[in-house]
């Protein structure tokens, strides 16, 4: 369903954590668009970001939520284990749907709720907002004028001690790799052209013994992935692309620098004002879901996309 230029776009919250905030004042930033209800499971939650953010109308019930606010879009950002037992009520309803990532608890439960979105013909599109970073555009701007192979390197650290000290369940720190590691796996797809046709696991997941995970993906295009996630020992988020001619590297990954061939100096690209006044990448995807809505251009992340990022981590953490 497209929605006309001239007429507002309305959008409804589930989920009161910490993105909640996050995505409202990102989508109340955009002329034309005002967050008009929240429903959270814990109605108190809700009433306190509603009091905080400024949304109307705090909801019991998904239902509600729809049939008193009517939103065009709703963003869900609930826990991973309540993923797909609230996408799948969502698709219930003629709504948009803009879903925090993960997919789903691991890649069966993305699969689920691909399979479930195509049943229900909705649009289904997933916040990986890493992607609409200032850093990551300014990379993929310049390497989109570059011929050649790409050789991208990955680098991650998780712990599932941390995962445990922060309150999560067993069944999240289990599949913590879908929950947090995602957000460094994407970037292999981010900037890796074609499809995948080869996942090598050099070190191999062992989730008795938690260590070094080293995998090769190869890309039909000629590009080469190294994925390394460091588990339970010190590490870097980071992500480099390195072509023929120049190098991107984004370390922090809100940050972008790049290397001239025949320099050894890294030069800085400025933050965008979006990725310091709200969450990075926030307001660049909000900008580009209500793009989605009204039927133009956008660079939004597809549910096909995310599925496939969550097909990537399967791959490298498959341990058979």
């Amino acid at each position: 369903m497209t929605i006309e230029t001239s007429k507002a776009i309305r959008v409804g919250m589930i989920g009161a954590g910490s993105m909640a905030p996050e995505h409202i004042k990102a989508f109340n930033d955009i002329e034309g668009v005002e967050v008009v209800g929240i429903q959270n499971r814990t109605r108190a939650n809700a009433e306190k970001v509603a009091s905080e953010t400024g949304v109307p109308h705090v909801a019991d019930t998904i239902a509600e939520l729809f049939n008193v606010c009517a939103p065009d879009l709703v963003i869900v950002a609930v826990y991973e284990p309540a993923i797909e037992s609230v996408i799948t009520e969502c698709l219930n309803y003629p709504w948009s749907i803009l879903m925090e990532k993960p997919v789903g608890m691991n890649f069966a439960e993305a699969e689920n709720i691909r399979s479930a979105a195509l049943t229900a013909d909705r649009t289904v599109w997933v916040g990986l907002n890493r992607r609409t970073m200032s850093s990551t555009k300014a990379a993929l701007e310049s390497l989109s004028e570059v011929e050649g192979a790409r050789y991208i390197y990955v680098q991650d650290q998780q712990s599932l001690d941390g995962a445990r000290a922060l309150g999560h369940i067993d069944s999240v720190v289990e599949n913590w790799m879908y929950a947090n590691s995602i957000h460094l796996i994407d970037y292999l797809l981010t900037f890796g052209r074609g499809k995948v046709q080869h996942v090598q696991r050099i070190a191999p997941w062992n989730p008795e013994n938690p260590g070094v995970v080293l995998a090769k993906i190869e890309f039909d295009s000629g590009d080469t992935g190294i994925y390394e996630g460091v588990w339970h020992g010190p590490g870097p988020w980071a992500c480099t692309v390195t072509t023929s001619n120049i190098r991107w590297e984004l370390r922090p990954l809100e940050h972008a620098k790049y290397q001239l061939a025949g320099e050894r100096v890294l030069h800085d690209v400025e933050v965008a004002n979006w990725d310091s006044d709200f969450k990075p990448g926030f307001r660049s995807q909000a900008e580009q879901v209500v793009a989605g809505l009204r039927g133009q251009k956008s660079a939004v992340v597809s549910l096909d996309d995310a599925v496939e990022s969550m097909r990537l981590v399967s791959e490298i953490f498959q341990t058979k």
